[in-house]
């Protein structure tokens, strides 16, 4: 079992790294007359992997593979950290490269998920290590971690051990939406690296919790319990508090569909302050977000409340895997049809399509 949870791990970790390109993604970028009309029809996607940005020839490479492949536009990985545009800028090097071979850009960018896999950050002033209170925590953990002041080195060490070794069903560390401060954090960080480059669109990926089970952390149960409490009669106040001190869970399993709202609401909210950003940076923008590819899945594992995501405009489509690990977008209208093949791009570790 194990075993075979390890191979999964490594394929997983290799596919993040070197991509074949066999098929075509289709995407609309559902604009509802606001951008260009060429943005209103199914577009072929190729995804550039982060390796992909390291040289001017890794650049030229994936954009030479895109354009012999029939694509038409690249998604590229732009990393929200404070450091990120030091040194040579391989997300602006693409980005000019492809406008020269007359290619759509598309920005694809992490919102929750802070770190993937095992690739946690070495700098020191990542926010993993500075706010090591926003980021999510898991049930199973929750009971040690509360004990824990989150500023001690013994926390996040404890909480990217767990990660790792549950690599099956978390992919990283992930920062709570939860959080007002944190929240703000996350929208100031993709606005400013959206203003940086010349995009036609944004996709926003792992905008989710991981699961049900996250988020415990001790700031996420504190900011529930002072939502919950004004609510309640003095009697149910002073029983909680009973219940409290010896189930640190009190709240959360008082009120268990009260919890989930809360939970979707607020991740409801940072999309609301993304999408209200990136639109003033630039109003023909297209907005997109990855959800699970099942309807039950998105709306009570991870809280995407999606469908209403687009009933009230806060993106323009959304982006689904299905089981051949191609990314469908949806329009508001519905799912679009099965994409068509295209030209293989020939085995390159520089990226492909999904």
């Amino acid at each position: 079992m194990m075993r075979g949870a390890s191979r999964h791990s490594r394929r997983r970790r290799l596919a993040r790294i070197v991509c074949v390109a066999v098929i075509a993604v289709m995407f609309v970028e559902a604009s509802r007359g606001h951008a260009r009309a060429a943005s209103d029809s199914p577009i072929r996607g190729y995804w550039v992997a982060r390796a992909a940005l390291d040289s001017v020839d890794t650049v030229r490479r994936v954009v030479n593979n895109a354009v012999a492949g029939a694509f038409d536009t690249v998604f590229v990985p732009i990393a929200l950290t404070a450091d990120a545009s030091r040194g040579f800028d391989g997300a602006a090097e693409l980005i000019r490269e492809a406008r020269d071979r007359h290619l759509r850009v598309q920005a694809w960018i992490d919102v929750n998920r802070v770190a993937v896999g095992d690739e946690f950050p070495a700098s020191r002033a990542h926010v993993v290590y500075q706010h090591p209170e926003w980021l999510m925590v898991p049930r199973a953990l929750a009971p040690e971690l509360l004990t824990m002041d989150p500023r001690v080195p013994a926390y996040l060490g404890r909480l990217s051990r767990w990660t790792r070794s549950n690599r099956d069903r978390v992919d990283g560390l992930y920062m709570s939406p939860l959080d007002p401060e944190a929240a703000s954090y996350v929208a100031g960080l993709v606005t400013e690296s959206v203003q940086r480059y010349a995009v036609d669109g944004v996709y926003l990926d792992a905008v989710r919790f991981p699961g049900s089970d996250f988020d415990y952390s001790r700031r996420a149960l504190d900011l529930f319990r002072s939502f919950e409490r004004p609510r309640l009669s003095v009697g149910d106040r002073a029983r909680l508090d009973e219940v409290e001190a010896i189930d640190p869970f009190g709240y959360p399993s008082e009120f268990p569909s009260e919890w989930a709202a809360f939970r979707q609401v607020r991740l409801t909210a940072l999309l609301t302050r993304l999408h209200a950003s990136l639109k003033l940076i630039n109003p023909l923008l297209t907005v997109t977000a990855s959800i699970a590819a099942d309807d039950a899945l998105a709306r009570e594992e991870q809280f995407q409340d999606w469908r209403a995501w687009i009933s009230d405009r806060l993106i323009d489509g959304v982006g689904r895997r299905n089981g051949n690990g191609i990314t469908i977008l949806l329009a508001p209208d519905g799912l679009l049809p099965e994409p068509t093949l295209l030209p293989a791009v020939g085995q390159a570790s520089v990226g492909g399509s999904r």
